[in-house]
């Protein structure tokens, strides 16, 4: 057990392997239950906090210096919070930044969320690295009355994520049409004007950087949930279909997005598929996906692209791969992590048909890998030439 405040705690995280941490509180009053990880962005906290890909996960931040650019409305990735709380080492900093409207602990308690402060983060990190990320209990309270028995027994008894599909619980409940570009200085976010490649994207979760990342390569976009049947997406006469990125295990999700993914395919679309999407896709055409021990989180992951030879720092957020060994014939791995070797894309031989496992949008994290939304769009466009 480990303490590390001097004044009374107002917060705790308690472990199933029955450690607990404790620290000061922020954000929401209340109680969380999920899978820990950590994340090694430098920036972008915002972001990641409202990345659908978060869900029933709590985020240990690597970086100290959280809270010091604020918050704001336009760097959301989605309306709410999805993230189920947040672990500090040092108290949120005031905003610094002129795009900031808000402070970070206002936000988080005014959306829900629980954050902790105080915590020996390096530490976290480690048994994280070292145990698999585990599932815990995160606690608020400023009276600093905590049952730390009954939080680790909350604690081991959540089921997880295996076999959890979360993409229904964050998924649109009906289609929209999307058309804002990426943000620009000095007009911010525009719209895309004109005609467009027909695009359906299908959200398992979708990022809205990832949505604006089409639209500035020329797409007219229509998003589907992620219920939606190969006839559902026919029936808009797309051009290419995106699968978006989502939380949850794609193998639960599978169940009803592998017959769509199919009936595409069958269809001779191009399709390009991004985090959960590409483990669907990978699903789709016969492969496998397994549960990583703790998962790639951050905005310095390097993924080799075996097609070119180049390395690529890129953006990720998965808690399961595709185990590179079970793609079937005609399937091709074409990116691997150089921290791991594990599976970072794949792609059908002699088609258009492609995805990677990390996030080349940038929402937070390096660009080197925007021009797959280019080739995207440059395979549509050879399709009507």
């Amino acid at each position: 057990m480990t303490s590390s405040t001097e004044t009374r705690p107002t917060a705790c995280i308690a472990l199933s392997d029955g450690s607990v941490f404790f620290g000061r509180g922020f954000g929401a009053v209340g109680e969380t239950v999920a899978e820990l990880v950590f994340n090694t962005a430098m920036t972008g906290y915002q972001e990641i906090m409202t990345d659908p890909s978060y869900a029933s996960q709590v985020v240990t931040f690597t970086f100290p210096h959280i809270g010091n650019t604020g918050v704001n409305i336009e760097d959301d990735e989605t309306a709410t919070p999805v993230a189920a709380g947040m672990v500090v080492k040092w108290d949120p900093t005031e905003p610094s930044n002129w795009r900031a409207t808000a402070d970070l602990q206002a936000w988080l308690a005014s959306k829900g969320r629980i954050g902790i402060g105080g915590i020996d983060t390096r530490r976290l990190t480690r048994a994280i690295r070292q145990q698999g990320a585990p599932h815990v209990a995160l606690a608020h309270d400023p009276m600093g009355n905590f049952d730390v028995g009954a939080l680790v027994a909350k604690a081991r008894a959540w089921a997880g994520l295996v076999g959890l599909d979360l993409a229904k619980d964050v998924s649109c409940s009906q289609s929209y049409r999307w058309d804002e570009k990426t943000w620009a200085w000095p007009a911010g976010y525009t719209k895309r004007t004109g005609d467009g490649l027909r695009v359906v994207a299908i959200d398992y979760g979708a990022k809205r950087n990832i949505l604006r990342c089409l639209a500035s390569a020329g797409c007219d976009v229509t998003v589907l949930p992620a219920t939606a049947t190969a006839e559902d997406v026919l029936a808009l006469n797309p051009e290419g279909v995106f699968l978006s990125n989502g939380p949850g295990d794609p193998a639960a999700t599978g169940s009803y997005a592998v017959p769509m993914i199919q009936g595409v395919l069958a269809a001779d679309l191009p399709v390009f598929g991004i985090c959960l999407g590409h483990q669907m896709l990978a699903l789709a055409l016969g492969a496998t996906t397994v549960k990583m021990n703790h998962g790639h989180h951050g905005a310095n992951h390097p993924v080799k692209d075996l097609t070119t030879g180049q390395v690529e720092i890129t953006s990720m957020n998965h808690g399961f791969t595709v185990d590179s060994q079970t793609l079937p014939h005609g399937v091709s791995e074409t990116h691997v992590s150089l921290f791991d070797g594990s599976n970072c894309g794949i792609a059908v031989d002699g088609k258009p048909v492609f995805s990677v496992q990390y996030h080349p949008e940038a929402s937070p994290g390096p660009q080197d890998s925007y021009y797959l939304f280019d080739r995207f769009a440059e395979a549509m466009r050879a399709r009507r030439a």
